[in-house]
């Protein structure tokens, strides 16, 4: 079978570092050697590799970009698998590696954020027009271009031109084999019991993006009408280290001191959705938005924002949640409330999570692979 290489910066505890490792997990269980390469190896998720995987780690150092492209082009040049998937790779360090190496490597490109919006929540107008120059100029390089959601692959046909017919679309690999089993774990937090009040639940890095500040504005409002509790988790990001405190003065601000936990990272948030009452993201931007799909797998009724991109997709445009527009913390609490008086059902909202199973997702990975080697060897079978 063919040699597939999994290429990312590091292992911290994001949505795009879960799916490479979901993907390749998926791509053990099929029987193919799978190498996981890190430029970095760092993050939550490095005691998750199972052994069927080989851990790489480039050791990359300063400056990453560069160093992490020529360790990269080194392992090509010495290990040569047939396909490279590279996620988190805006300067397209995969097909400079590829190109350097001189080898017969296909390079897959997948894009998991909204690039546009990213972009400009973290850089200044003229990186922001540089950044789309390197995707416009270097991602067709790669021998194939796999997007997280429609919404992403629009927005790099609008602000690279690049076609949508260049581009497949595939989603988060998010419902994993053991997924039930998880969400049935045990959680000793008193706020579950039976007689306590009802939990909102959000999940994510503590960022500016995640917009944590509409969901607790929203909470607020939910609370002059009902009992309720809401439950944060995730790690706060390094490079936004102001954000949390700004939302523990939120918090204050509106006395919900006793009412709010920020629980930090959660090796198992499945135990966590299956058991709150409404699952909420407050975004102002996402690639796919996987918790959202995490969350109905679970089985738990969302309120979400319509950002960009991935919620409404994961949603059938509001068939399976309720979706509000960003920043709208009075919509988001009204949607809230009624879902809180009608909640979804909880099977039908599972149904609708099995078109984001590993099997499901992973398939559709293959197809691409092998049509990329049915392009590159005619007469080969399929993989």
């Amino acid at each position: 079978m063919p040699f597939i290489s999994l290429f990312i910066p590091n292992l911290d505890g994001g949505g795009a570092e879960r799916v490479m490792l979901h993907l390749a997990e998926g791509f053990a269980k099929r029987g193919f050697d799978v190498d996981l390469v890190v430029a970095q190896a760092e993050g939550a998720y490095l005691s998750k590799i199972p052994d069927t995987i080989r851990l790489v780690n480039l050791d990359a150092k300063s400056p990453v970009i560069l160093f992490k492209t020529l360790a990269l082009k080194q392992y090509l040049k010495q290990e040569q698998p047939a396909f490279l998937i590279s996620t988190l790779d805006i300067f397209s360090s995969a097909t400079w590696a590829k190109r350097l190496a001189g080898v017969n490597t296909q390079v897959v490109m997948c894009v998991q954020t909204n690039l546009s919006q990213q972009f400009q929540d973290r850089h200044a107008m003229l990186m922001q027009k540089i950044k789309w120059a390197v995707v416009q100029r270097f991602y067709p390089w790669a021998d194939a271009i796999v997007t997280a959601s429609e919404g992403v692959a629009r927005d790099i046909e609008q602000h690279a031109k690049i076609s949508m017919q260049q581009m497949t679309v595939s989603h988060y690999p998010v419902v994993t084999a053991d997924f039930s089993e998880k969400a049935q774990e045990a959680i000793a937090d008193p706020w579950f019991a039976d007689d306590q009040p009802p939990v909102l639940l959000g999940v994510g890095r503590i960022v500016k993006q995640k917009s944590f500040a509409t969901l607790i504005q929203a909470f607020a409002r939910v609370r002059q009408c009902c009992p309720a509790r809401l439950m944060i988790l995730g790690d706060v990001d390094p490079r936004e280290p102001g954000v949390k405190p700004e939302l523990e003065g939120l918090i204050k601000k509106f006395g919900l001191q006793d009412d709010v936990l920020f629980l930090g990272f959660v090796e198992n948030p499945y135990a966590y959705m299956a058991r709150a009452n409404v699952f909420v993201l407050s975004s102002i931007y996402e690639g796919f938005g996987n918790v959202v799909a995490e969350a109905i797998a679970a089985g738990t009724p969302v309120v979400s924002t319509d950002c960009e991109s991935g919620p409404a997709e994961i949603l059938n445009k509001g068939q399976y949640g309720e979706l509000v527009p960003v920043g709208d913390h009075e919509a988001m609490a009204n949607a809230i409330v009624a879902t809180l008086n009608q909640p979804m059902d909880t099977q039908v909202l599972k149904v609708r999570s099995q078109a984001f199973t590993i099997d499901c997702i992973v398939h559709q990975y293959l197809d691409v692979l092998n049509g990329l080697q049915a392009i590159q060897r005619p007469t080969a079978g399929a993989i």
